[in-house]
């Protein structure tokens, strides 16, 4: 007969609940601290209903009314080091942060407020408003709160996005040898997200200083947590990736301090991520000042039941029952929060002219401007000022041929060598003599612990090193095996990475490179081929870069590396075994943002190409004898498009030819060629003319595969046909 033997995970998962005897124990300043918070955020929270309620708040006011208790207690016990980030519920979760931040000892509740605690209320108001002085001018609204100096590193409107990026904080404490952990605040939706489950298996792996604070409060806009999962006890996670893991009651804030307490021992004592799951309620519907029961997901009784054991209650009840407050010193403490939020709405509000009475409105001073809508989508390169640029005309002598995928390697090890920032991470990076392609060869011997291999979840790890680069004490170079692993990937890269400067006000800064390889010919097929310049050029925030030689390669990944903006550093498969110009003894050069080259003059047409297509469109041209001039673009995004070559060459050939080898969809091409007739319309003879693959990804067979790129011969037939029409015109 077989025999089954029980087995238990490694990680210890529990339950902790406090008794009288903690209530007790805990020090009268403990438990006036967390009262304090809780009541204001409480009378924050009802003030933002109310705003709502008469529309004033544009956009969604998510509640956390009912909440309190678990980023209270959770926070209450953070150090200003330590970093959190949070859910589009998450006014709470900010505010929390930010209060322990001002007031680490607790807010004494029988006095005024401190003139510091009015003060970030109300730009915490602002911000909610969309106003200019909050802290991001009202880019982020009530979902994206942000203020790096309180240690509070973003809330997030993306269900599960930002727990990728507190991995990246988690990360930068653990290598800069502090003693600092993260909390990343999220919900019963989001536990089961892929971006969550990858994170938890990347922080275990790496036993990074990482607490996963699961806010269940039951459900999903209306969606309970059981219809969805058959483990409605969402700590138990926690054990299956070897994390150690604790369920508590949410509504008891000392519940959450204590085990908290517990979770910050295991964590700065170098025990790796942890998990805490907080049972907790939401009093108000997803958005807005409407109970659940109001849309039939839920009863009136279930209401009931979770607002008897309402967080301010709970303490309220010690403080009272152990003499530290009176009944009425709560009460008065509850009114002065309540009438602190009136002042506060009455400096952001006026009476609306000719409305009724009581009718108000924003007042017309607060809000930003409206030519600062682009401003801080990608940053001014103030900080490349000191770099001194050059170009190969600055090293004609020096030139020689080198292999390309030898300037890969080497230019990432004169980096990590001469700044201890450059992390290099990917999948295999660290082993098979450099990664699948050898571009990292012999790093991770050389540099160990700054070369290093990630589980197969880009999500995860694109998303940490975007945490890495918010932090700002590291600079990583992040590499995607395929380009088309953007799209497993694409909530990171485009809705957190190339976003977070703009939306959280323009200031901040998003040092982050990105390695991807374009493999079209390798026989990988249609999820392994494309071209991705086209989807990030129409991206927000990214900077793209598209080397066709050694010497650029080496020149753009420094400048992309000195760059405080998301840059996208392109590599062709077909580049990698060639050789061409390089400076082997010299791998300081930078290349200067926004400059082409022209790799060879003409005068009748004009050809922009990019990658591994220059040398298959100067082949063509060779072939066909066509007095083309071919400029290698080397940056494709929008902001960093050379247009003054552009425009010299179309205005002395008055042809434009575009040639790329990807897909006819994900074109760059196609929002090129718009650019372009409308900025130089007058100086063309005839329409702009363009190359590129197929409609369809390239297959795996041989023959089908070359039928869907573009290359030599279709630049060359392309030519002859533009001569052609040219002569007979």
């Amino acid at each position: 007969m077989p025999a089954e033997n029980t087995l238990e995970a490694k990680a210890a998962w529990s339950e902790f609940v406090v008794t009288q005897d903690d209530w007790d124990a805990a020090a009268p300043d403990l438990l006036t601290g967390m009262f304090s918070q809780l009541v204001l955020i409480r009378a924050f929270e009802e003030y933002v209903l109310e705003l709502a309620a008469d529309g004033l708040i544009h956009g969604p006011a998510h509640s956390s009314i009912g909440q309190e208790g678990g980023a209270v207690g959770a926070c209450f016990a953070l150090t200003s080091q330590d970093t959190v980030n949070g859910s589009h519920r998450g006014h709470h979760q900010f505010l929390a942060k930010v209060l322990a931040h001002l007031h680490p000892e607790g807010i004494e509740p029988t006095k005024p407020f401190p003139e510091d605690v009015q003060d970030v209320l109300l730009r915490c108001l602002r911000e909610i408003c969309g106003l200019d002085r909050g802290f991001s001018h009202g880019r982020g609204g009530s979902m994206h709160l942000q203020w790096h100096e309180a240690g509070a590193i973003g809330t997030n409107a993306i269900v599960g996005g930002g727990v990728p990026l507190a991995a990246g904080s988690a990360y930068a404490h653990k290598e800069s040898g502090t003693e600092a952990v993260t909390f990343t605040f999220f919900g019963d939706g989001a536990i089961n997200i892929g971006s969550t489950l990858e994170t938890l298996n990347l922080a275990a792996a790496w036993s990074l200083p990482l607490c996963f604070f699961v806010e269940n409060n039951l459900y999903a806009v209306s969606t309970h947590v059981s219809e969805v999962t058959a483990e409605p006890r969402l700590s138990g996670r926690g054990p299956g990736f070897g994390i150690r893991s604790w369920k508590v009651d949410g509504m008891d804030p000392l519940a959450v301090y204590l085990v908290t307490q517990q979770a910050l021992t295991h964590m700065r004592g170098g025990g790796g991520p942890t998990m805490i799951e907080a049972d907790v309620y939401r009093y108000f519907h997803q958005n807005g000042p409407f109970a659940g029961s109001a849309f039939r997901y839920r009863t009136k009784e279930e209401e009931a039941q979770w607002r008897s054991r309402d967080p301010i209650d709970t303490v309220v009840r010690h403080l009272v029952r152990r003499r530290i407050l009176t009944k009425k010193a709560v009460t008065e403490t509850i009114q002065r929060a309540k009438g602190l939020m009136s002042e506060l709405g009455d400096v952001i509000l006026e009476p609306r002219p000719g409305g009724k009475p009581g009718e108000r409105r924003i007042a017309p001073s607060e809000w930003p401007d409206p030519a600062f809508v682009d401003q801080g989508v990608r940053g001014d390169l103030s900080e490349l000022a000191a770099i001194e640029f050059t170009d190969t005309g600055d090293f004609a002598d020096d030139l020689t041929d080198v292999k390309f995928i030898g300037a890969v390697a080497a230019v990432m090890g004169r980096r990590l060598e001469t700044d201890p920032r450059v992390v290099v991470m990917g999948e295999d990076v660290h082993r098979l003599n450099g990664g699948t392609n050898g571009a990292t060869r012999g790093l991770s011997e050389a540099f160990p612990g700054r070369v290093i291999g990630t589980p197969i979840s880009e999500n995860a790890f694109a998303g940490l090193g975007g945490g890495l680069a918010l932090d700002g004490r590291y600079r990583p170079i992040v590499e995607f095996m395929y380009a088309d692993f953007m799209w497993v990937a694409a909530d990171q890269l485009f809705n957190q990475i190339g976003k977070a400067r703009h939306m959280f006000g323009g200031e901040g800064k998003v040092p982050f490179v990105l390695r991807s390889k374009v493999a079209t010919g390798t026989g990988y097929g249609s999820q392994h081929s494309m071209d991705p310049a086209g989807v990030f050029a129409t991206a927000p925030g990214w900077r793209i870069v598209a080397p066709s030689t050694p010497f650029d390669y080496v020149g753009l990944m420094n400048t992309a590396l000195a760059c405080d903006d998301p840059v996208v550093v392109l590599e062709h498969v077909d580049l990698y075994n060639s050789t061409g110009p390089g400076l082997p003894d010299n791998l300081d050069h930078h290349l200067p943002v926004g400059k082409a080259a022209v790799r060879r003059e003409g005068s009748a047409l004009t050809i922009l190409t990019y990658l591994a297509m220059t040398p298959a469109v100067l082949d063509a041209v060779e072939e066909t004898g066509v007095d083309a001039e071919v400029v290698d673009l080397r940056w494709l995004d929008r902001a960093s498009l050379d247009w003054d070559t552009i425009t010299r060459s179309v205005q002395k050939t008055n042809n434009v030819l575009i040639a790329e080898q990807g897909a006819l969809g994900t074109s760059y091409g196609g929002w090129l060629a718009d650019e372009i007739q409308r900025r130089l319309f007058d100086w063309l003879d005839a329409p702009i003319e363009r190359v590129t693959g197929g409609e369809a990804s390239p297959s795996i067979s041989k023959v089908l595969e070359r039928a869907a790129f573009a290359s030599t011969e279709e630049v060359v037939a392309k030519l002859r046909r533009i001569a052609q029409e040219q002569n007979h015109g």
